[in-house]
């Protein structure tokens, strides 16, 4: 079995992949195990193991290129260059799957998911290795092709938004109420709205010991490793407010919420890079 893949091989796989991408989007059921199958029979006898990760490289290229992957194929770069020129010509062309991701990113929220389980909804962060690894593959590959920004372009949607904030409003009072602390419940505050968007966080919320916590929340749609986007006033007031600052990262939002925490100054516990300048002629 060779161990790069044929131009035929990474067309097939490519072609699959954005099948199951259009799906997901759409909110169609399928089957990856299926897909695997039926994949494998036009393949050069590769396994179902080497198709998962190719599946997780396509991931990697349409994270660096601004699009919203397959869950449960995380990301995994350090891929064939093959792999990224067909997916760049592919997306040049996919006019269907291309409305599909600009009609998901700029849908509204109809509602906000309930909570289920309070104990399964927040899990640990990304681990730094595998965000640094993509970053530092992003950086160096050098392409033609022009990003959509549809990850942007989803992170403006303030219905997105709005129902995020909502459901961690939630979450944090039924997490005070049930651990005994229905004073401290009853005193949160939605302060993006009370007091406006220039604080710098969205909610004042409390530990079960009465300290305050300033949450900043992000929402998306789609899966863990999902870039996000922090203005100057947000990295700002979390590196003022080290010690009380909290980003909750909400991710699955359409299907099974779920968040991390990243806690301190933003220059800490992200990647930040500058995607855009105030200007002025001179």
């Amino acid at each position: 079995m060779p161990e790069n893949w044929s131009q035929q091989e990474v067309e097939a796989i490519v072609a699959d992949y954005f099948v199951m991408l259009a799906d997901e989007l759409q909110g169609k059921p399928y089957n990856k195990a299926a897909h695997n199958r039926n994949l494998l029979k036009s393949l050069d006898g590769r396994d179902r193991g080497s198709v998962e990760f190719k599946h997780r490289n396509i991931s990697a290229v349409l994270w660096q290129l601004g699009y919203p992957y397959i869950d449960g194929y995380k990301p995994l770069p350090r891929y064939q260059g093959l792999l990224r020129d067909v997916v760049e010509a592919r997306l040049a062309d996919a006019t269907e799957l291309n409305q599909s991701v600009n009609k998901s990113v700029h849908a509204p929220v109809k509602s906000v998911p309930p909570i289920r389980n309070l104990n399964t909804i927040q899990v640990p962060p990304p681990k730094r290795k595998e965000v640094k690894s993509l970053v530092e593959d992003a950086s160096r590959r050098k392409t033609a092709f022009v990003p959509r920004n549809y990850i942007e372009a989803e992170a403006k949607n303030h219905s997105i938004g709005s129902a995020g904030e909502e459901f961690i409003l939630r979450f944090e009072h039924e997490r005070l109420w049930r651990g005994g602390n229905r004073k401290l419940a009853n005193k949160i505050e939605h302060v993006s709205k009370s007091r406006g968007d220039f604080m710098g966080f969205d909610i004042l919320s409390f530990e079960t010991n009465g300290r305050e916590k300033y949450i900043e929340v992000k929402t998306t749609k789609y899966a863990a490793l999902t870039r996000f986007f922090a203005s100057a006033n947000e990295v700002k007031v979390s590196l003022t407010h080290a010690d009380k600052y909290q980003l909750y990262r909400l991710f699955n939002f359409d299907k099974q919420p779920k968040f991390f925490v990243l806690a301190g100054p933003l220059s800490n516990t992200c990647s930040l890079e500058p995607v855009q300048y105030s200007a002025l002629p001179r």
